[in-house]
């Protein structure tokens, strides 16, 4: 009876899992043409977009691990019935996305010369790479709100909102890059030469673009989630109430300092890739790019590992927990298989969507292949470290992202590339090793059964 409830269960996980796999395909494919018309100006217009690409995952990350808190409060709320614990919750993740979105844009502002330095690209993009950085973080307070009350709408069970939120600013952005991006100019339509208007300001059009939709999505998920019925925050206090933002917190944090440590090693990564030389910053950028679309069946599942598991937490059901882990792990990895091997077969035709330079091409599908290689391993820690950040269990993650950045990725780097003199496919297979541990790390907390060591997060009744 116990494995028949299991596989109840996988439609209620693919109900969750497939509107985030919509809103990270649609993403993706916003990357994939950002990166395509980019691509168009030339190599060095690649390499300047690409110079800072890790920062942003360390600043979207720092500021998702504050949602991560709230997650686990909210999910768990609901999993006990506690609408008013929700909606209080909700009242101080509004409070959060003010203070974070509006630290953020100052901290920004305030380094956007700087990070191209840091991150070591060729003095003739930092100019470009530095008006791009700009430009893309103005709109800081209004990507926070679309992160943070995102992750608030999920922990509800909401993963609609947050999609369609998604494709509408993928769309603007994709209109405005094609007339922001390229000067007017004349194309061919059945026949007929037609007149297109356009701006010219190149990469700096393709930031402009992605902060008009950034601006549009953070005022679009804001209105949705003040109408909420189970989250809105709209009544609620929104000074601190430290009954509901320490156990967020307690969760947040192991959270947060395991993103800002692994997406500073992102940036280390990067800078160390970017020293070696434009070929290969152009290709590292690129194959970055293409392999984020076959990771979409693996972030999908982990969104509905953490809102399920934080119901069942909530609702002190372990068995239902037992039994999401069960159902969830074996549809992950399948769906992982499929997708590495279609990057491995696809991966030359990938790269030439977005370069036509012949040495990026060969570099990039060789890296390309080598992790598609990985990709199933790789599921198996993300849905687990999902579960976990359901139950509020976030200390070990914490420990074992941060052990394979730093002790395998980084290091493995450096000796490649800093004192070797290896190439871009050595820091490639250093970043396979650190996937490959994290799936031997995760897999034997699971085995163990520690996995299943959350925190009580809501206020005694």
């Amino acid at each position: 009876m116990k494995r028949k409830a299991d596989y109840e269960m996988i439609p209620v996980i693919l109900a969750l899992a497939w509107p985030t796999m919509l809103e990270q395909l649609m993403q993706t494919a916003v990357q994939y043409i950002d990166t395509a018309m980019v691509g168009t100006l030339g190599t060095r217009a690649t390499a300047a977009v690409g110079a800072t690409s890790t920062v942003n995952w360390l600043i979207g990350s720092t500021i998702s691990a504050i949602g991560v808190g709230f997650l686990a409060y909210i999910s768990q709320a609901i999993g006990a019935g506690k609408t008013e614990e929700a909606k209080k919750a909700s009242g101080q993740a509004a409070a959060a996305v003010l203070a974070a979105g509006l630290f953020f844009t100052v901290l920004t502002i305030a380094l956007s010369r700087k990070v191209p330095v840091w991150m070591r690209v060729d003095k003739e993009i930092q100019a470009p790479a530095s008006r791009y950085f700009l430009i893309l973080y103005l709109p800081m307070l209004f990507r926070t709100a679309n992160i943070i009350f995102g992750t608030v709408l999920r922990a509800a069970g909401d993963t609609r909102t947050p999609m369609y939120t998604g494709l509408a600013v993928n769309l603007i952005n994709i209109v405005l890059n094609f007339f922001l991006i390229y000067p007017t100019r004349t194309m061919a339509l059945f026949g007929t030469d037609i007149m297109i208007p356009g701006v010219g300001w190149g990469i700096e059009g393709a930031a402009a673009a992605s902060a008009v939709s950034y601006t549009f999505g953070g005022i679009a998920i804001t209105f949705v989630l003040w109408r909420h019925k189970d989250v809105s925050p709209r009544g609620q206090k929104m000074r601190p109430d430290p009954d509901i933002l320490r156990p967020c917190l307690k969760v947040a944090f192991p959270n947060m300092l395991q993103r800002f440590a692994t997406s500073l090693g992102y940036v280390v990564f990067a800078s160390m890739i970017n020293s070696v030389g434009e070929i290969a910053t152009a290709a590292h950028t690129i194959a970055n790019t293409v392999e984020s679309a076959f990771y979409i069946p693996g972030w999908g599942m982990q969104t509905a590992a953490a809102a399920l598991a934080g119901n069942a937490w909530g609702a002190r059901d372990e068995e239902k927990l037992r039994g999401l882990a069960r159902s969830i792990l074996p549809l992950e990895v399948g769906l992982m298989i499929v997708s590495g091997g279609l990057l491995f077969l696809f991966a030359p035709a990938l790269m030439r969507l977005f370069s036509g330079d012949p040495k990026v091409i060969m570099l990039g599908s060789a890296v390309l292949r080598m992790v598609a290689v990985s990709e199933p391993f790789y599921g198996v820690p993300i849905v687990i470290e999902g579960i976990m950040q359901g139950i509020g269990n976030t200390t070990a993650p914490f420990v074992y992202n941060v052990l394979g950045m730093w002790g395998v990725r980084i290091v493995g780097t450096f000796i490649c590339t800093q004192l070797l003199g290896y190439g871009l496919i050595s820091a490639w297979a250093c970043m396979i090793g650190h996937n490959l541990l994290l799936f031997v790390l995760f897999t034997r907390q699971y085995l163990s059964g520690k996995w299943k060591t959350g925190k009580k997060m809501m206020r005694p009744a």
